[in-house]
Parts: C-alpha cells; sequence; structure tokens
C-alpha cells in the first residue's frame, strides 16, 4: 500500500551518486535533481546510494545535503533519506527533547510500527545514541504517561491472525470496569494495551462495543474531569493499533487545516508512510475530507518542499 514510485529502469548507484553530486555542484543546489533521485528509491535503494557515495567520494551524503538544503525542504529530504529504522530512532530521541509533542510522537512510533519494525528501532537508538529508547522515554516523561510509554515501546507483540474469544470477552469486561472507574492508567488497562496483539485487541474492542453498546474511544471521553492529555494519548494509542490509516489521516487533517501549517507533522507522518501504507491514509483522507491529499498538499506547501511532499504521496506529476 506504499505511494512510493520507482522507474522501471533504475540508474546504479554510482550513477544515482553521480548525479547527486552534480546537483551539490556550483553556485546554486539542483533541487529538482535530488527529488527525482531520492524520492523515487526505495530503503534498500537509498541505502546503498549512501554507502557508494561515502566510498566514491569519502564524505557522507547526509552531511552533504545538510549543508545544500535548507528548511522543511531539508527536513524531509533528510529524514526520508534515512533507513527507517534509523530514522524512527531519530524522530524518537528527538521527540524526548522537547517541551511538546514528545509523548505523541513515541506514542505514534510505538503503537503503528510492527513488532519486528520496533525491534530495529531499538537496536538503530541504541547504535546511535548510546543508550536504549526505554531508558530515554522513562527518564523524559512522568506519571501516567511513563506508566504507558515504556511498555509500549519496550513491546514485543505477537503477529499473528489468532484471536482468543474468551480472553477478549473477559478482557473487555476489564477496560469496560476501569474506565467507568476512571482508572484510566490502571495496571490491567496498561498491560492488555501494551502486551496484546493487534488482532487480540481488535476482538476485545469490537466485544466492548457489541456488549456495553459503545466504542472504547467514546467512552474514554465521557469524563467530567476537563481536558486531559493522557485520555487523548490513550485514544490515539488505541486507534493506532488497530486503524493506524485513521489515525494517521487525523494527523495529516489537524497539519494542513490548522491556521498555520504544521509541518512538523506534515513532514513526518509523509516520509514515514509512504513505503508502508500512504495509499490507505490517502484513500481514508479523500473519505473523511472529500478532498484528495494531493490537492490539500498543493494549496498548503510551497516550492520544493511541496514537490517533494507530493513526490512520495505518488502524485503522477511529481
Amino acid at each position: 500500500m506504499a505511494t512510493l514510485t520507482i522507474p522501471s529502469i533504475i540508474p546504479s548507484p554510482t550513477e544515482d551518486c553521480e548525479q547527486l553530486r552534480k546537483a551539490f555542484a556550483g553556485w546554486g543546489t539542483n533541487e529538482q535533481l535530488i527529488i527525482d533521485i531520492l524520492a523515487h528509491r526505495d530503503a534498500s535503494q537509498r541505502k546503498l546510494i549512501r554507502k557508494t557515495y561515502a566510498e566514491i567520494y569519502g564524505e557522507d551524503l547526509l552531511k552533504e545535503l545538510d549543508k545544500e538544503l535548507s528548511s522543511d525542504f531539508e527536513r524531509i529530504v533528510m529524514l526520508w533519506t534515512l533507513d527507517p529504522a534509523e530514522r524512527d530512532a531519530f524522530l524518537a530521541n528527538e521527540a524526548t527533547k522537547m517541551l511538546t509533542s514528545s509523548n505523541w510522537v513515541i506514542m505514534e512510533i510505538a503503537s503503528t510500527r510492527s513488532s519486528h519494525d520496533l525491534l530495529k528501532i531499538r537496536e538503530a537508538y541504541h547504535a546511535r545514541f548510546k543508550k536504549s529508547i526505554e531508558e530515554d522515554v522513562a527518564y523524559h516523561t512522568t506519571g501516567a504517561f511513563r506508566k504507558l510509554l515504556v511498555p509500549l515501546v519496550s513491546s514485543l507483540r505477537y503477529e499473528g491472525g489468532e484471536v482468543n474469544m474468551v480472553l477478549a470477552k473477559s478482557e473487555a469486561k476489564i477496560l469496560h470496569e476501569k474506565i467507568a472507574d476512571k482508572a484510566y492508567s490502571d495496571d490491567e488497562v496498561i498491560r492488555i494495551i501494551t502486551t496484546r496483539s493487534k488482532a487480540q485487541i481488535n476482538a476485545t474492542l469490537n466485544h466492548y462495543n457489541n456488549e456495553f453498546g459503545n466504542a472504547i474511544n467514546k467512552d474514554l471521553k465521557k469524563k467530567d474531569d476537563g481536558d486531559d492529555e493522557f485520555l487523548s494519548i490513550l485514544r490515539a494509542c488505541i486507534k493506532g493499533l488497530v486503524y493506524p490509516e485513521k489515525y494517521f489521516e487525523k494527523v495529516l487533517r489537524l497539519a494542513i487545516n490548522r491556521l498555520g501549517t504544521d509541518e512538523w507533522g506534515l513532514t513526518r507522518v509523509v516520509s514515514t508512510r509512504s513505503e508502508v501504507d500512504m495509499k490507505k491514509i490517502k484513500e481514508e483522507y479523500q473519505r473523511r475530507n472529500s478532498v484528495p491529499l494531493e490537492r490539500a498538499i498543493s494549496g498548503d506547501a510551497r516550492g520544493d518542499y511541496k514537490k517533494m511532499l507530493l513526490a512520495l504521496v505518488g502524485h503522477e506529476e511529481a
């Protein structure tokens, strides 16, 4: 369900590196040439380009891009050029240093990636930052957020489709009782959300809906204690686990429709999902907003940044 488009005849990594070197040469950078190459190569091809560039020119391609580019265009090209696990490790580390949004980005990565992806992200985090992602998340979060996020990033969920319906019914009852008591960060709630397979969670939530007459996320909105960010995170986590395309559609919608684009959110989603499930996200965006995602991006972004975004979401003219 990726939107990445790759040419039928792919130049060799050496040819790509030579063209990128030309794009950097002279007084002005050839941004379009960079887009034409990097926005149309998959993760393994981009990794080989980086390796070949270092072998030929003795320089790190990422450092070259950092020198040549700027602003939002630089950020999306840099993120896109990274290996997916390395990219997520970078985003998670960056999030722990932010005053806002840190909990959201960590939750997003932990709930929407597979167990195999999370294992590779943790390994990439070790290699790059010389410590564990769990250590940083524990240090930079507190209270209920720490209680949810640390096991979430540590999770090694079973990825099969088998479901235990007896367990689903019993755990749906547990969730309903805890939510009714407003015990949103209870150990049992955290255990179910952070350890069960996505298929098992889906079965539990379906039974919750059928048995108690409401979707769990609606019940998590029924509160008398004002705006609660933890509840918002918990709802988003559940959506990310079960319906990632709906979660990402909302991130994109809020990023584009707000007063002043949230380029950080827009860049993050496009750069991380274009090789995964962007087609499904685009379909959900069209269904929810009655506007193609490409048109929304075209009306909101500008210049080379817009061109790169459109190329990654599979716009035919990009």
